[in-house]
Parts: structure tokens; sequence; C-alpha cells
């Protein structure tokens, strides 16, 4: 008779789902600059870029700079990718927080192309962003990334991107 392993406490569990989380988006100094965080609910990560002036392209509008949205998108793309590739490794403890937090991060997907459409004005208030990965492979990865104010029914812009995925050793 084999004895079944406890499964670890929750709160073991989820500390190093967010100590994973936090690695990842601290080892890129652009996300800091921007203000961008993010939320998470299990393996699902919500994007959010609280409004900021300083992201304001035209004043007169007001309107959030065009540049501003494409990075949000594209941060958004590539957090969202890192995360769903390391979800299963960060879930059964192959990779360890620690090592993360130490500076010793898995490197990103690299962008190949990354097409954003500008569906309306960003509005000078916070945004939201979700990445859903549309293919992963070894070498290849496509996500699409939809940005929201407050519906997310009416995006203020969305991004298709395509990116190389890092070789992975081991």
């Amino acid at each position: 008779m084999s004895r079944r392993t406890r499964p670890e406490p929750v709160q073991v569990v989820k500390q190093r789902r967010d100590a994973a989380l936090k690695a990842l988006v601290d080892g890129v100094p652009y996300i800091g600059f921007l203000g961008v965080g993010f939320e998470r609910r299990g393996d699902e990560l919500t994007a959010i870029m609280p409004f900021d002036e300083k992201l304001i392209g035209n004043p007169l509008l007001p309107a959030l700079h065009g540049g501003a949205t494409a990075a949000f998108l594209e941060i958004t793309a590539i957090i969202g990718l890192s995360w769903a590739t390391l979800w299963e490794e960060i879930e059964s403890g192959a990779v360890d927080p620690l090592a993360l937090t130490e500076g010793r991060l898995p490197r990103l997907p690299k962008t190949i192309d990354f097409t954003v459409d500008y569906l309306r004005s960003g509005l000078p208030r916070d945004a939201y962003a979700r990445a859903q990965v549309n293919r992963s492979g070894r070498r290849y990865a496509s996500v699409h990334v939809e940005a929201w104010q407050d519906n997310r029914a009416r995006p203020f812009a969305q991004a298709t991107g395509h990116f190389v995925m890092p070789r992975r050793d081991g």
C-alpha cells in the first residue's frame, strides 16, 4: 500500500506563484517605468497600466500615447506568454522562486513582429489587457492581446505578435 503525499499548503503554492510572477515583471525595467502591474487569478493574468500624466500623447484630447499603448500590449504579450510557458514548472516546484528573485530569470521570448490596431483613443484612466496564446511551440509562438479601460467588451487597442521562444536548457 503506497501512501499518498500531502498536497502543499495553499499559501506555499500562492507564494511560489507570486514570487515567480514578481521576478518576471521586475526583470524588465521598462515595465516599472510604465507602472504596469499584473493581477493573477490562477493561471490567468490581467495587466494593469495605472493612469499617469506621462502616458498622455495628445493633451488636447487628452489621449494615451500610441507608443505607451503599444508597449503596454507588447509587455502583456511577452509576460503572458512567459507565464503560460512557465506555469507547469511553477506548479510542480521545478522553478525555484528564490532563484528567480536572485536574478536567474528564464530568458524571455523575442519579438519577431508585433502589429497593433488602435480601435479608439485611450482615455486618461487606468488600462487593462489580457493576452491569449494562440500557438506556443518549442521555437515559435503567436499571441493576441486586447486592451480596454471601462468596458472589456469595448477594447481601445488590440495586437497580434509572433515570438521566437527561448531555448529550454535541460
